[in-house]
C-alpha cells in the first residue's frame, strides 16, 4: 500500500471516471469497487469507492454526492516525452471538458490536468536566464503545449 493516495470526490461518476482514466493512461487498471449497502448513505448497489492504478499511481474515486466539486487549486501534471504523447493525452482528456492556457485543461468531470512537455522544468531552471525567459514567454502564448516551439525558444530560434 502506498503512503499517500489521491482521493477524488465525484457526485455519481466514480466508476465512469475510473474506467475513462484507465483507458487513457498506460500502466493503469481498476483494482476494486465497493458498493453502498443497506447502511447507505448512497443507494444500495451504487459504487461507493473505486480503487484504481493510473500510470502506476494508486487513486481512489468516491461517489460522495454533489456537496463538493473540483477546483483548479489541485491538478495532476502529466509529463510527456513527445509531442505525439502531448497531443494524444490533450485530445482525450479535453474531450467534453475545457482547454485552458499553458497546457492546463479541465476534463469532462471537472478535474484539472497539466499536460506538459517533460523538459519544461529543466528548461525553466537553466542557469542562462535568457533561455529560461524565452521558454516562459513561449509557454505563456500556448494553450496546448508545443514541444518544438519550446525547444526553439530554448535554443534561441
Amino acid at each position: 500500500m502506498q503512503k499517500i493516495t489521491p482521493f477524488l470526490w465525484f457526485n455519481t461518476q466514480a466508476e465512469e471516471a475510473m474506467n475513462y482514466y484507465c483507458s487513457i493512461f498506460k500502466n493503469s487498471k481498476p483494482i476494486r469497487i465497493i458498493r453502498y449497502g443497506k447502511q447507505g448513505p448512497g443507494p444500495i448497489g451504487m459504487v461507493m469507492t473505486a480503487n484504481f492504478i493510473l500510470g502506476g499511481q494508486e487513486f481512489v474515486a468516491l461517489n460522495g454526492g454533489p456537496a463538493f466539486t473540483f477546483s483548479q487549486a489541485i491538478s495532476f501534471v502529466v509529463n510527456c516525452k513527445t509531442q505525439e504523447e502531448i497531443d494524444r493525452l490533450w485530445d482525450l482528456l479535453s474531450q467534453g471538458g475545457e482547454q485552458q492556457a499553458c497546457g492546463w485543461l479541465k476534463d469532462k468531470f471537472g478535474l484539472s490536468w497539466q499536460v506538459n512537455y517533460a523538459r519544461i522544468p529543466e528548461m525553466m531552471s537553466d542557469s542562462d536566464a535568457a533561455r529560461a525567459n524565452r521558454v516562459m514567454k513561449a509557454m505563456m502564448q500556448m494553450v496546448k503545449v508545443d514541444a518544438q516551439k519550446l525547444e526553439d525558444a530554448y535554443n534561441g530560434r
